[in-house]
């Protein structure tokens, strides 16, 4: 079964929408891997895009 992610398009250093620059963000990564990653970048469009992946940190 494949997972499904979320996807987000923001509007950073913004406080209306539609003002900031646009950035995706994926908030729940784990599992992507690096050509899944530029495919969804590319996507997009944007000149930035978020993937975030749980803490290593225990």
């Amino acid at each position: 079964m494949s997972k499904i992610y979320s996807l987000y398009q923001v509007d950073s250093f913004a406080e209306k929408i539609f003002e900031g620059n646009p950035a995706g963000v994926v908030p729940d990564a784990a599992g992507l891997e690096p050509p899944m990653m530029q495919k969804i970048a590319r996507e997009l469009n944007n000149s930035e895009t978020a993937f975030i992946f749980p803490s290593d940190n225990k």
